[in-house]
């Protein structure tokens, strides 16, 4: 994997540009969740709970709707097997942030008991950054 981390693949019709990426800590946090846990998927919702943490859930445990926008498609495969994971977030949080690239990382912490990583003493926080447009 490279020292800058895993670019999600596109996932917003008619874009050609990846809107979110972990860093290398968050991937290796994220394969060790995926084994005590299973499959996973992020939600980033801005609202109470951490505010704009994103929230680390076991997949399928936050149930998405219409009211939320898939931004971005990790693999976090470390062998032969996929390893899926999606990253959500809130329409209405989407309408402030559509202009950011956003980065997962991991910091020392404890974040939101709802959030998977909160029992490692670490937590999932958010490193953004203004897009670049083509143009």
């Amino acid at each position: 994997m490279p020292a800058e981390g895993l670019a999600a693949a596109v996932t917003l019709p008619g874009e050609d540009f990846s809107r979110v990426a972990l860093t290398p800590a968050a991937v290796d946090l994220l394969r060790m969740l995926w084994e005590r846990h299973g499959p996973l998927m992020f939600h980033q919702s801005g609202g109470c709970c951490d505010g704009s943490s994103p929230m680390c859930y076991p997949a399928g445990d936050f149930i998405t709707g219409d009211s939320d926008v898939l931004l971005g498609l990790f693999d976090l495969a470390d062998g032969l097997q996929p390893r899926p994971l999606e990253f959500w977030m809130s329409r209405e949080q989407f309408n402030y942030w559509s202009h950011t690239h956003l980065t997962v990382d991991v910091v020392p912490g404890r974040g939101s008991g709802f959030s998977v990583e909160a029992p490692e003493g670490k937590r999932f926080l958010i490193r953004s950054t203004l897009m670049d447009w083509p143009s």
